[in-house]
Protein backbone atom coordinates (compact mmCIF):
# COMPACT_ATOMS: atom_id res chain seq x y z
CA UNK A 1 0.00 0.00 0.00
CA UNK A 2 1.44 3.12 -0.84
CA UNK A 3 1.98 6.27 1.41
CA UNK A 4 -0.49 8.54 1.53
CA UNK A 5 -0.11 12.56 1.24
CA UNK A 6 -1.87 14.83 2.93
CA UNK A 7 -2.08 18.40 1.92
CA UNK A 8 -1.55 20.69 4.44
CA UNK A 9 -2.60 24.69 4.30
CA UNK A 10 -0.01 26.86 4.85
CA UNK A 11 -1.73 28.87 7.90
CA UNK A 12 -2.31 26.08 9.68
CA UNK A 13 1.41 26.32 10.80
CA UNK A 14 0.73 29.58 12.45
CA UNK A 15 -2.33 28.23 14.32
CA UNK A 16 -1.94 27.83 18.30
CA UNK A 17 -2.50 24.11 19.08
CA UNK A 18 -4.42 25.46 22.26
CA UNK A 19 -7.25 26.97 20.44
CA UNK A 20 -7.53 23.89 18.01
CA UNK A 21 -7.65 21.76 21.12
CA UNK A 22 -9.81 23.85 23.51
CA UNK A 23 -12.29 23.51 20.85
CA UNK A 24 -12.17 20.32 20.16
CA UNK A 25 -12.74 19.64 23.99
CA UNK A 26 -15.68 21.73 23.68
CA UNK A 27 -16.94 19.72 20.97
CA UNK A 28 -16.19 16.26 23.05
CA UNK A 29 -17.84 17.99 25.99
CA UNK A 30 -21.08 18.64 24.25
CA UNK A 31 -20.71 15.06 22.93
CA UNK A 32 -20.25 13.20 25.77
CA UNK A 33 -22.63 15.34 28.07
CA UNK A 34 -25.24 14.60 25.69
CA UNK A 35 -25.04 11.12 26.32
CA UNK A 36 -25.33 11.18 30.32
CA UNK A 37 -27.54 14.52 30.82
CA UNK A 38 -30.99 13.20 30.21
CA UNK A 39 -30.44 10.11 32.68
CA UNK A 40 -31.98 11.92 35.37
CA UNK A 41 -34.22 13.94 32.86
CA UNK A 42 -36.29 10.29 31.77
CA UNK A 43 -38.84 10.67 34.46
CA UNK A 44 -40.33 14.31 32.77
CA UNK A 45 -39.36 13.56 29.69
CA UNK A 46 -41.69 10.69 29.64
CA UNK A 47 -44.50 11.91 31.43
CA UNK A 48 -44.15 14.51 28.12
CA UNK A 49 -44.67 11.65 26.22
CA UNK A 50 -47.22 9.73 28.29
CA UNK A 51 -45.17 6.54 28.43
CA UNK A 52 -42.94 4.94 30.84
CA UNK A 53 -39.04 6.51 31.45
CA UNK A 54 -37.40 2.48 31.55
CA UNK A 55 -39.10 2.53 27.66
CA UNK A 56 -37.83 5.70 26.87
CA UNK A 57 -33.98 4.51 27.27
CA UNK A 58 -34.44 3.42 23.93
CA UNK A 59 -33.32 7.77 23.75
CA UNK A 60 -29.91 6.90 25.25
CA UNK A 61 -28.94 3.71 23.36
CA UNK A 62 -30.02 5.19 19.75
CA UNK A 63 -27.56 8.14 20.33
CA UNK A 64 -24.72 5.83 21.57
CA UNK A 65 -25.58 3.34 18.68
CA UNK A 66 -25.32 5.95 15.93
CA UNK A 67 -22.01 7.14 17.49
CA UNK A 68 -20.74 3.73 17.30
CA UNK A 69 -21.91 2.68 13.78
CA UNK A 70 -20.42 6.51 12.25
CA UNK A 71 -17.26 6.96 13.82
CA UNK A 72 -15.59 4.71 11.20
CA UNK A 73 -16.64 6.61 8.46
CA UNK A 74 -15.63 9.99 9.80
CA UNK A 75 -11.74 9.53 9.03
CA UNK A 76 -12.83 8.49 5.15
CA UNK A 77 -15.22 11.45 4.99
CA UNK A 78 -12.87 14.12 6.46
CA UNK A 79 -10.35 12.69 4.22
CA UNK A 80 -12.55 13.19 1.01
CA UNK A 81 -14.04 16.49 1.31
CA UNK A 82 -11.81 18.51 4.52
CA UNK A 83 -11.43 18.28 7.86
CA UNK A 84 -12.73 21.41 8.49
CA UNK A 85 -15.95 21.05 6.25
CA UNK A 86 -16.40 17.87 7.75
CA UNK A 87 -16.02 19.33 11.55
CA UNK A 88 -18.08 22.00 10.72
CA UNK A 89 -21.03 20.40 9.19
CA UNK A 90 -21.17 17.83 12.12
CA UNK A 91 -21.71 20.90 14.34
CA UNK A 92 -24.91 22.00 11.95
CA UNK A 93 -26.42 18.67 12.34
CA UNK A 94 -25.68 18.63 16.12
CA UNK A 95 -27.07 21.91 16.41
CA UNK A 96 -30.25 21.52 14.29
CA UNK A 97 -30.55 17.74 15.69
CA UNK A 98 -30.63 19.07 19.25
CA UNK A 99 -32.91 21.36 18.59
CA UNK A 100 -35.61 18.95 16.60
CA UNK A 101 -34.59 16.56 20.50
CA UNK A 102 -36.10 19.67 22.37
CA UNK A 103 -39.43 19.82 20.27
CA UNK A 104 -39.82 16.53 19.65
CA UNK A 105 -43.39 15.05 20.75
CA UNK A 106 -43.42 11.20 21.37
CA UNK A 107 -40.84 8.70 21.15
CA UNK A 108 -40.24 8.09 17.86
CA UNK A 109 -39.81 11.55 17.15
CA UNK A 110 -37.44 12.04 19.55
CA UNK A 111 -35.54 8.65 18.74
CA UNK A 112 -35.07 9.58 15.16
CA UNK A 113 -33.73 12.96 16.43
CA UNK A 114 -31.25 11.31 18.97
CA UNK A 115 -30.10 9.09 15.91
CA UNK A 116 -29.15 12.15 14.03
CA UNK A 117 -27.75 13.79 16.95
CA UNK A 118 -25.33 10.60 17.30
CA UNK A 119 -24.22 11.07 13.67
CA UNK A 120 -23.42 14.40 14.43
CA UNK A 121 -20.97 13.68 17.13
CA UNK A 122 -19.57 10.76 15.42
CA UNK A 123 -18.33 12.89 12.99
CA UNK A 124 -17.85 16.13 15.00
CA UNK A 125 -14.47 14.90 18.29
CA UNK A 126 -12.56 12.03 15.86
CA UNK A 127 -12.03 14.88 13.25
CA UNK A 128 -11.45 17.71 15.07
CA UNK A 129 -8.96 15.60 17.40
CA UNK A 130 -6.95 14.19 14.37
CA UNK A 131 -6.69 17.92 13.14
CA UNK A 132 -5.27 18.33 16.78
CA UNK A 133 -2.95 15.24 16.60
CA UNK A 134 -1.25 16.24 12.96
CA UNK A 135 -0.65 19.45 14.10
CA UNK A 136 0.84 19.46 17.62
CA UNK A 137 4.52 18.69 17.98
CA UNK A 138 5.73 15.79 19.72
CA UNK A 139 6.64 17.95 23.20
CA UNK A 140 3.56 19.27 23.11
CA UNK A 141 1.14 16.19 22.69
CA UNK A 142 0.53 16.24 26.64
CA UNK A 143 -0.90 19.16 26.88
CA UNK A 144 -3.08 18.95 23.63
CA UNK A 145 -4.35 15.63 25.04
CA UNK A 146 -4.61 16.57 28.06
CA UNK A 147 -7.31 19.60 26.85
CA UNK A 148 -9.01 16.97 24.62
CA UNK A 149 -9.78 13.98 27.72
CA UNK A 150 -10.79 15.89 30.08
CA UNK A 151 -14.17 16.84 29.12
CA UNK A 152 -14.78 12.92 28.96
CA UNK A 153 -13.94 12.78 32.79
CA UNK A 154 -15.76 15.61 33.41
CA UNK A 155 -18.73 14.81 31.29
CA UNK A 156 -20.25 11.72 32.99
CA UNK A 157 -19.73 13.87 36.58
CA UNK A 158 -21.65 16.95 35.49
CA UNK A 159 -24.18 15.36 33.34
CA UNK A 160 -26.43 14.05 35.51
CA UNK A 161 -26.80 16.56 38.33
CA UNK A 162 -26.59 19.18 35.97
CA UNK A 163 -29.38 17.37 33.93
CA UNK A 164 -31.97 17.14 36.99
CA UNK A 165 -31.41 21.25 37.61
CA UNK A 166 -32.41 22.06 34.33
CA UNK A 167 -35.31 19.26 34.47
CA UNK A 168 -36.14 20.92 38.14
CA UNK A 169 -36.17 24.83 37.31
CA UNK A 170 -37.12 25.16 34.27
CA UNK A 171 -37.63 22.21 31.42
CA UNK A 172 -36.00 19.31 29.91
CA UNK A 173 -36.45 20.69 26.56
CA UNK A 174 -33.44 22.73 27.47
CA UNK A 175 -31.11 20.50 27.71
CA UNK A 176 -31.06 20.37 24.26
CA UNK A 177 -31.80 23.98 23.37
CA UNK A 178 -28.48 24.75 25.35
CA UNK A 179 -26.93 23.28 22.56
CA UNK A 180 -27.52 26.03 20.38
CA UNK A 181 -25.70 28.59 21.52
CA UNK A 182 -22.56 26.52 22.31
CA UNK A 183 -22.80 24.86 19.06
CA UNK A 184 -23.30 28.41 17.01
CA UNK A 185 -19.61 29.62 19.05
CA UNK A 186 -17.78 26.21 18.31
CA UNK A 187 -19.23 26.36 14.39
CA UNK A 188 -18.09 30.13 14.77
CA UNK A 189 -14.10 29.29 15.54
CA UNK A 190 -14.07 26.42 12.98
CA UNK A 191 -13.92 28.65 10.26
CA UNK A 192 -11.12 30.63 11.46
CA UNK A 193 -8.83 28.30 12.77
CA UNK A 194 -9.29 24.81 11.79
CA UNK A 195 -7.42 23.73 8.29
CA UNK A 196 -9.25 22.22 5.91
CA UNK A 197 -6.58 19.34 5.41
CA UNK A 198 -7.45 16.27 3.38
CA UNK A 199 -6.29 13.37 1.39
CA UNK A 200 -4.41 14.07 -1.81
CA UNK A 201 -5.29 10.11 -3.01
CA UNK A 202 -8.85 9.18 -2.72
CA UNK A 203 -9.07 6.53 -1.16
CA UNK A 204 -12.50 4.05 -2.24
CA UNK A 205 -15.27 3.66 0.31
CA UNK A 206 -15.11 0.01 2.25
CA UNK A 207 -18.93 -0.90 2.48
CA UNK A 208 -17.89 -4.63 3.48
CA UNK A 209 -15.81 -3.19 6.01
CA UNK A 210 -17.96 -0.46 7.00
CA UNK A 211 -20.85 -3.48 7.14
CA UNK A 212 -18.96 -5.96 9.54
CA UNK A 213 -17.21 -2.50 12.00
CA UNK A 214 -20.92 -1.02 12.13
CA UNK A 215 -22.12 -4.83 12.70
CA UNK A 216 -19.59 -5.26 15.85
CA UNK A 217 -20.24 -2.01 17.11
CA UNK A 218 -23.76 -2.15 16.95
CA UNK A 219 -23.20 -6.01 19.03
CA UNK A 220 -21.25 -4.68 21.64
CA UNK A 221 -22.87 -1.13 22.11
CA UNK A 222 -26.55 -2.63 22.98
CA UNK A 223 -24.28 -6.17 24.91
CA UNK A 224 -23.12 -3.76 27.12
CA UNK A 225 -25.73 -1.21 27.41
CA UNK A 226 -28.52 -3.69 28.51
CA UNK A 227 -26.13 -6.03 30.10
CA UNK A 228 -26.72 -9.14 27.24
CA UNK A 229 -23.36 -11.17 26.93
CA UNK A 230 -24.16 -13.18 24.08
CA UNK A 231 -24.74 -9.81 21.87
CA UNK A 232 -21.74 -8.95 23.46
CA UNK A 233 -19.94 -12.02 22.78
CA UNK A 234 -21.37 -11.81 18.57
CA UNK A 235 -19.87 -8.17 18.99
CA UNK A 236 -16.74 -9.52 19.86
CA UNK A 237 -17.05 -12.50 16.71
CA UNK A 238 -17.81 -9.88 14.50
CA UNK A 239 -15.37 -7.68 15.70
CA UNK A 240 -12.42 -10.41 14.59
CA UNK A 241 -13.84 -11.11 11.29
CA UNK A 242 -13.86 -7.42 10.67
CA UNK A 243 -9.75 -7.41 11.70
CA UNK A 244 -8.88 -9.99 9.38
CA UNK A 245 -10.95 -8.09 6.72
CA UNK A 246 -9.73 -4.66 7.46
CA UNK A 247 -5.97 -6.59 7.33
CA UNK A 248 -6.60 -8.13 3.73
CA UNK A 249 -8.21 -4.81 2.68
CA UNK A 250 -6.30 -3.06 -0.29
CA UNK A 251 -8.57 -0.12 1.32
CA UNK A 252 -9.55 -0.56 4.61
CA UNK A 253 -11.85 1.42 6.22
CA UNK A 254 -9.80 1.82 9.13
CA UNK A 255 -6.05 1.20 8.81
CA UNK A 256 -5.24 -1.08 11.54
CA UNK A 257 -1.23 -0.05 11.19
CA UNK A 258 -1.23 1.94 14.46
CA UNK A 259 -1.88 -1.50 16.27
CA UNK A 260 1.86 -2.57 15.10
CA UNK A 261 3.17 0.36 17.63
CA UNK A 262 4.00 -1.08 20.79
CA UNK A 263 3.11 1.65 22.90
CA UNK A 264 -0.88 2.31 21.31
CA UNK A 265 -1.01 -1.20 21.38
CA UNK A 266 -0.61 -1.16 25.25
CA UNK A 267 -3.15 2.04 25.31
CA UNK A 268 -5.77 0.33 23.61
CA UNK A 269 -5.69 -3.37 25.05
CA UNK A 270 -4.32 -4.42 28.29
CA UNK A 271 -5.48 -0.96 29.69
CA UNK A 272 -8.83 -1.18 28.33
CA UNK A 273 -9.81 -2.71 32.30
CA UNK A 274 -8.10 0.35 33.90
CA UNK A 275 -10.58 2.38 31.23
CA UNK A 276 -13.82 0.24 32.08
CA UNK A 277 -13.10 0.64 35.40
CA UNK A 278 -12.55 4.62 35.36
CA UNK A 279 -15.35 4.54 33.39
CA UNK A 280 -17.53 2.86 36.12
CA UNK A 281 -16.59 5.04 38.90
CA UNK A 282 -18.86 7.84 37.79
CA UNK A 283 -21.93 5.79 37.48
CA UNK A 284 -21.23 3.84 40.98
CA UNK A 285 -20.87 7.02 42.68
CA UNK A 286 -23.96 8.39 41.70
CA UNK A 287 -25.93 5.48 42.86
CA UNK A 288 -24.24 4.75 45.72
CA UNK A 289 -25.31 8.18 47.01
CA UNK A 290 -28.35 8.37 45.82
CA UNK A 291 -29.82 4.64 46.36
CA UNK A 292 -27.01 3.79 49.55
CA UNK A 293 -26.89 7.03 51.16
CA UNK A 294 -30.51 8.07 50.58
CA UNK A 295 -29.38 11.56 49.67
CA UNK A 296 -30.89 13.92 46.69
CA UNK A 297 -29.79 14.78 43.90
CA UNK A 298 -28.65 18.11 44.38
CA UNK A 299 -26.66 16.73 47.09
CA UNK A 300 -25.54 13.68 45.60
CA UNK A 301 -24.22 16.50 42.68
CA UNK A 302 -22.38 18.26 44.94
CA UNK A 303 -20.06 15.58 46.19
CA UNK A 304 -19.72 14.86 42.73
CA UNK A 305 -18.28 18.28 42.69
CA UNK A 306 -15.48 17.36 44.26
CA UNK A 307 -14.67 14.26 41.98
CA UNK A 308 -14.64 17.21 38.74
CA UNK A 309 -12.29 19.27 41.12
CA UNK A 310 -9.77 17.03 41.42
CA UNK A 311 -10.21 16.22 37.70
CA UNK A 312 -9.55 20.04 37.17
CA UNK A 313 -6.69 20.56 39.41
CA UNK A 314 -4.95 17.68 38.09
CA UNK A 315 -4.97 18.68 34.46
CA UNK A 316 -2.92 21.89 35.60
CA UNK A 317 0.30 19.49 36.41
CA UNK A 318 -0.09 16.46 34.38
CA UNK A 319 2.28 17.82 31.37
CA UNK A 320 4.60 18.41 34.14
CA UNK A 321 4.45 14.91 36.35
CA UNK A 322 4.71 13.27 32.71
CA UNK A 323 8.15 15.04 31.96
CA UNK A 324 9.76 14.56 35.14
CA UNK A 325 8.61 10.94 35.65
CA UNK A 326 7.97 9.75 32.22
CA UNK A 327 4.89 7.19 31.12
CA UNK A 328 5.90 4.12 32.82
CA UNK A 329 6.61 5.16 36.54
CA UNK A 330 3.62 7.59 36.12
CA UNK A 331 1.40 4.99 34.91
CA UNK A 332 2.89 2.41 38.11
CA UNK A 333 2.26 4.97 40.72
CA UNK A 334 -0.28 6.40 40.22
CA UNK A 335 -2.35 3.37 38.70
CA UNK A 336 -1.52 1.83 42.35
CA UNK A 337 -2.74 4.73 44.05
CA UNK A 338 -5.73 5.06 41.37
CA UNK A 339 -6.70 1.61 42.35
CA UNK A 340 -6.50 2.54 46.38
CA UNK A 341 -8.55 5.84 46.14
CA UNK A 342 -11.46 3.48 44.73
CA UNK A 343 -11.05 0.96 47.40
CA UNK A 344 -10.81 3.72 49.63
CA UNK A 345 -14.69 4.44 48.21
CA UNK A 346 -15.75 1.32 49.69
CA UNK A 347 -15.18 2.20 53.37
CA UNK A 348 -17.62 5.32 52.72
CA UNK A 349 -20.78 5.50 54.70
CA UNK A 350 -23.26 7.29 55.40
CA UNK A 351 -21.87 8.43 58.85
CA UNK A 352 -18.49 9.66 57.29
CA UNK A 353 -17.40 12.90 58.08
CA UNK A 354 -18.12 14.94 54.78
CA UNK A 355 -14.65 16.34 54.57
CA UNK A 356 -13.46 12.64 54.91
CA UNK A 357 -16.00 12.06 51.82
CA UNK A 358 -14.61 14.95 49.73
CA UNK A 359 -11.18 14.40 50.21
CA UNK A 360 -11.57 10.81 48.91
CA UNK A 361 -13.08 12.17 45.95
CA UNK A 362 -11.19 15.23 45.37
CA UNK A 363 -7.78 12.80 45.11
CA UNK A 364 -9.66 9.74 43.30
CA UNK A 365 -10.81 12.57 40.49
CA UNK A 366 -7.01 13.55 41.01
CA UNK A 367 -6.06 9.70 40.21
CA UNK A 368 -7.88 8.64 37.45
CA UNK A 369 -7.56 11.90 35.54
CA UNK A 370 -4.13 11.44 35.35
CA UNK A 371 -4.48 7.83 34.32
CA UNK A 372 -6.75 8.74 31.26
CA UNK A 373 -4.89 11.26 30.02
CA UNK A 374 -1.33 9.32 30.14
CA UNK A 375 -3.00 6.35 29.05
CA UNK A 376 -4.39 8.65 25.85
CA UNK A 377 -1.65 10.12 25.38
CA UNK A 378 1.01 7.23 25.30
CA UNK A 379 -1.16 5.83 22.56
CA UNK A 380 -0.46 8.31 19.58
CA UNK A 381 3.40 8.98 21.28
CA UNK A 382 4.50 6.68 18.85
CA UNK A 383 2.39 6.60 15.85
CA UNK A 384 4.21 7.91 12.78
CA UNK A 385 2.71 10.76 10.84
CA UNK A 386 1.60 8.45 8.04
CA UNK A 387 -0.41 6.41 10.65
CA UNK A 388 -2.43 9.32 12.33
CA UNK A 389 -5.63 8.83 11.02
CA UNK A 390 -6.41 5.02 11.03
CA UNK A 391 -5.08 5.38 14.48
CA UNK A 392 -7.18 8.40 15.33
CA UNK A 393 -10.35 6.22 13.72
CA UNK A 394 -9.11 2.92 15.81
CA UNK A 395 -9.02 4.88 19.55
CA UNK A 396 -12.08 6.52 18.95
CA UNK A 397 -14.05 3.36 18.24
CA UNK A 398 -12.52 1.79 21.13
CA UNK A 399 -12.83 5.03 23.52
CA UNK A 400 -16.29 4.97 22.45
CA UNK A 401 -17.08 1.28 22.98
CA UNK A 402 -15.07 1.66 26.54
CA UNK A 403 -17.45 5.08 27.35
CA UNK A 404 -20.33 2.19 27.32
CA UNK A 405 -18.38 -0.70 28.99
CA UNK A 406 -17.82 1.84 31.89
CA UNK A 407 -21.59 1.92 33.27
CA UNK A 408 -21.77 -1.89 32.08
CA UNK A 409 -19.39 -3.46 34.03
CA UNK A 410 -20.55 -1.41 37.08
CA UNK A 411 -23.99 -2.69 36.83
CA UNK A 412 -22.40 -6.34 36.26
CA UNK A 413 -20.61 -5.77 39.79
CA UNK A 414 -23.70 -5.05 41.19
CA UNK A 415 -25.95 -7.51 40.31
CA UNK A 416 -23.14 -9.81 40.99
CA UNK A 417 -22.83 -8.20 44.39
CA UNK A 418 -26.38 -8.47 45.25
CA UNK A 419 -26.37 -12.58 43.99
CA UNK A 420 -23.97 -12.84 46.34
CA UNK A 421 -25.70 -11.39 49.40
CA UNK A 422 -28.65 -13.44 48.57
CA UNK A 423 -30.96 -10.72 47.24
CA UNK A 424 -32.48 -8.58 44.36
CA UNK A 425 -33.53 -5.26 43.38
CA UNK A 426 -32.19 -1.97 44.70
CA UNK A 427 -28.07 -2.25 45.68
CA UNK A 428 -27.51 -1.92 48.71
CA UNK A 429 -24.43 -0.70 50.57
CA UNK A 430 -22.37 -3.59 50.77
CA UNK A 431 -22.99 -4.28 47.18
CA UNK A 432 -21.30 -1.49 46.33
CA UNK A 433 -18.56 -2.32 48.65
CA UNK A 434 -18.24 -5.35 46.28
CA UNK A 435 -18.68 -3.06 43.16
CA UNK A 436 -15.77 -0.80 43.96
CA UNK A 437 -13.62 -3.65 45.10
CA UNK A 438 -14.22 -5.59 41.39
CA UNK A 439 -13.21 -1.74 39.65
CA UNK A 440 -9.94 -1.33 42.00
CA UNK A 441 -8.44 -4.87 41.23
CA UNK A 442 -9.07 -4.24 37.23
CA UNK A 443 -6.93 -1.22 37.65
CA UNK A 444 -4.39 -3.37 39.23
CA UNK A 445 -4.41 -5.83 36.97
CA UNK A 446 -3.53 -3.43 34.04
CA UNK A 447 0.39 -2.66 35.99
CA UNK A 448 2.02 -6.04 34.49
CA UNK A 449 1.16 -4.83 31.15
CA UNK A 450 2.48 -1.92 32.41
CA UNK A 451 5.57 -3.11 33.74
CA UNK A 452 6.98 -4.44 30.35
CA UNK A 453 6.95 -1.12 28.94
CA UNK A 454 9.75 0.14 28.35
CA UNK A 455 11.77 2.76 30.53
CA UNK A 456 11.55 4.77 27.97
CA UNK A 457 8.21 4.69 26.31
CA UNK A 458 6.79 7.57 24.68
CA UNK A 459 10.03 9.40 25.02
CA UNK A 460 9.63 11.59 21.92
CA UNK A 461 6.52 13.26 24.03
CA UNK A 462 8.12 13.54 27.18
CA UNK A 463 12.37 14.19 26.15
Amino acid sequence: MGRVRVWYPRRIQVRPVNALALLVAGAFFMENLDGTVITTALPQIARSFGTDPVGLNIGITAYLLAMAVFVPLSGWIADRVGARTTFASAIVVFILSSVLCGVANGVATFTAARIVQGIGGAMMVPVGRLVVLRNTEKRDLVRAISTIVWPGLVAPVLGPPLGGFITDHASWRWIFFINVPLGLIALFFAFRIVPNLREVARRPFDATGFLLVGLACVLLTVGFDGLQWPLALGGVAFGGIAALHLRRAVHPLVALDALRVPTFAYAHGPSLLARCAIGAVPFLLALFFTVGFGLGSFAAGSLLLWVFAGNLSMKTITSAVLHRFGFRRTLLANGFVASLTILLLALLTPSTPVPSIAAVLFVGGMCRSMQFTALNTLGYADVPPETMGGANTLSSMINGLTFGAGPAFGALALSVAARFHGHAGTPRIPDFQIAFGLASLMVLATLPATLRLPRDAGKAVTG
